[in-house]
């Protein structure tokens, strides 16, 4: 299949899934969590297909690479995240599981795909 656009792109779609499954996840946190921990979260996980469809608007695959790795940072931000809200007991693992199982799948691909641009 040739991609013709980032949509196509299945590291595109599984962010995407991730960050609506993150933003109904963060409807257990407290009520004052809302504009601090909650905030974060959605931000980090908004940034990650944002990040991949900016990357592949670009004009060459080194700064394709570079909004790439920018997303596999957001990710590994919205893993951390993730990680401090199961610690401090506001989400359970039940709750956190799916989701840093999907960051996990999504950095090894964002990790391929950078390997991928550079050496081209």
């Amino acid at each position: 299949m040739k991609i013709k656009s980032y949509k196509d792109l299945l590291v595109w779609q599984k962010s995407m899934n991730l960050a609506k499954s993150l933003y109904e996840i963060v409807q257990k946190l407290p009520k004052e969590e809302k504009y601090a921990l909650s905030d974060q979260l959605r931000r980090a996980s908004v940034s990650i297909p944002s990040n991949i469809a900016e990357g592949f608007g670009r004009h060459s695959p080194k700064d394709y690479a570079h909004f790439l790795s920018m997303a596999r940072g957001s990710a590994f931000e919205l893993e951390t995240q993730l990680i401090l809200c199961e610690q401090i007991h506001f989400l359970t693992n039940s709750d956190t599981k799916p989701l840093l199982d999907t960051i996990s799948e999504l950095t090894k691909m964002f990790n391929s795909l950078i390997n991928k641009l550079l050496n081209l």
